[in-house]
């Protein structure tokens, strides 16, 4: 996998992160750099172990896939793709409603584990394609931190203008990478 698929593979991923920290940032009373800071590490660190979790269980069972691998990449990115779309239109009137504590500690761990459940889809994927997956997951990791720690600051700024539209450019370039790794393994 070459740098360039990496880094889109990474922005796709950051991009639910990136918007539950803007909205993290809207319901601040005051920009915080403490609670910025910790928002993106928990996002960009749980973005990172979940690509190496998901990349161990699927090493498990890599050798009986190996002939269609192509197409489990594929159907897990279509899949986190579309579900990322489809939580960003159908859902954001009902996660609007909701009365969150954005800077609890617990809400932002539930927040990391639940915004970095597509990362350990992906690093499913990881385990039938020839990657290193300690940079992999790095390079996630970084991506996903910074992007949160923009979205806070941008969402403290700007207020909840950007966050759906952003989560549903995540979905539609994880579902172009998975068509990518589809036509490049079927027509190479």
């Amino acid at each position: 996998m070459d740098h360039t698929t990496l880094l889109v593979i990474a922005f796709g991923l950051a991009m639910d992160a990136f918007a539950v920290s803007i909205t993290s940032g809207c319901v601040a009373k005051r920009l915080k750099l403490r609670s910025a800071l910790r928002t993106a590490l928990f996002f960009g660190g749980f973005q990172a172990v979940m690509p190496l979790l998901g990349y161990l269980a699927g090493s498990s069972f890599r050798a009986y896939i190996q002939q269609f691998d192509h197409w489990v990449a594929f159907g897990l990115l279509l899949f986190i793709g579309v579900k990322m779309i489809g939580e960003s239109t159908f859902l954001a009137d009902e996660s609007k409603e909701k009365d969150q504590d954005y800077e609890s500690l617990l809400v932002i761990l539930v927040l990391a584990i639940a915004t970095s459940i597509d990362a350990l889809a992906v690093g499913i994927t990881f385990s039938v394609l020839d990657v290193d997956i300690f940079y992999c997951a790095a390079m996630i990791g970084v991506v996903t931190f910074v992007l949160s720690l923009a979205g806070v600051w941008i969402g403290s700024k700007f207020g909840d203008i950007f966050s759906n539209r952003i989560e549903i450019l995540g979905g539609v370039i994880l579902i172009g990478i998975g068509i990518r790794i589809l036509i490049s393994h079927l027509t190479g």
